[in-house]
């Protein structure tokens, strides 16, 4: 096995910049759930907005696509709320460009209205600033992958095709009550792993089923690779972990590795490798753009308030 594979990846959180702010200065406002492309000179950056329940538009309630020349500083060009979708949350989105030249697609993340699971759509434009969530068309249902909710998509292109790693929940033998809240992840109905689908167009994927399962500590209740980087001659993959529902909204970052990108093994079973030095200590939604050799680490942190936030680090030469 590679020693490059294996080198711990250094990250000096207290050299990290701030991208986005959440609106206050409390617990349950956050921004985050980043997930970056570099693509034809510019970062395009998909974030969320999150307010606590209770509140009129509350959770997840409004998710945007950003751009940057630097990586560091964006401007929105595209976002959608909640009642758009007619939806109690969305969470992770991600941008592809399965030809390039051809149209991005943009892969959507929300609670279905319909049976208060997670699924994942998709819409395509000829531009980032153009996508229109009425031409939504379903990609991965709770129903297709016969499992109890899917969502938080991870896109990356191999040899043509479009690999999506995305949080699954585990069907059981539970009834309709685990589905009240409109967020199964904040029962203990079930657990949450990582599965893997794949696709040659981008619109229909087949899904091949769990890739990085739940562990037996830390990363028991979840664990949900958010991002994926090459490196030496195989790959390094990034995962929340959360030890039970407790800890949900409040996960920790461990590392994985794969040769194949379809069967992983954990490197970090007793412990997370990244933890914030504030409040939950929660690190999460780690993603990475390699530009010119330097690693941009976007993510989303907890503070000392007991918010979250988005920021981002760089790693010249990593």
């Amino acid at each position: 096995m590679s020693t490059t594979l294996l080198s711990p990846i250094e990250l000096d959180l207290e050299k990290s910049e701030l991208v986005f702010a959440p609106e206050r200065p409390e617990p349950g406002y956050w921004v985050g759930c980043p997930s970056v492309t570099y693509d034809n000179g510019r970062f395009l950056l998909t974030y969320r907005e999150r307010r606590p329940r209770d509140l009129e538009f509350e959770r997840g309630w409004r998710c945007a696509v950003a751009e940057s020349t630097d990586g560091v500083n964006f401007t929105d060009v595209w976002s959608v709320r909640k009642d758009e979708l007619g939806t109690d949350s969305m969470e992770r989105f991600s941008i592809a460009r399965p030809v390039p030249g051809g149209d991005y697609f943009l892969y959507l993340s929300y609670v279905d209205p319909a049976d208060n699971r997670w699924r994942i759509d998709v819409v395509t434009a000829p531009d980032v600033s153009q996508f229109d969530v009425s031409t939504r068309r379903p990609v991965l249902t709770a129903d297709s992958t016969k499992s109890a909710g899917i969502k938080d998509p991870y896109t990356m292109l191999v040899g043509g095709a479009v690999l999506m790693y995305t949080v699954t929940s585990r069907p059981g033998e539970f009834g309709e009550e685990a589905f009240a809240t409109a967020d199964i992840h904040n029962t203990d109905a079930t657990t949450h792993a990582t599965g893997l689908a794949i696709s040659q167009d981008g619109l229909r994927f087949d899904y091949l089923g769990e890739v990085l399962p739940t562990g037996d500590g830390w990363d028991s209740h979840e664990s949900r690779l958010s991002c994926v980087v090459p490196t030496g001659n195989g790959f390094l993959g990034f995962y929340d972990g959360s030890a039970s529902y407790h800890e949900n909204y409040e996960e920790r970052c461990g590392l994985a590795v794969s040769f194949d990108l379809r069967n992983w093994t954990k490197t970090t079973p007793y412990g997370p490798r990244y933890v914030a030095p504030h409040a939950s200590g929660s690190i999460r939604y780690v993603d990475i753009a390699v530009v010119d050799g330097e690693w941009y680490v976007y993510f989303e942190m907890t503070r000392a308030d007991g918010a979250h936030e988005l920021r981002l680090l760089r790693v010249p030469g990593a």
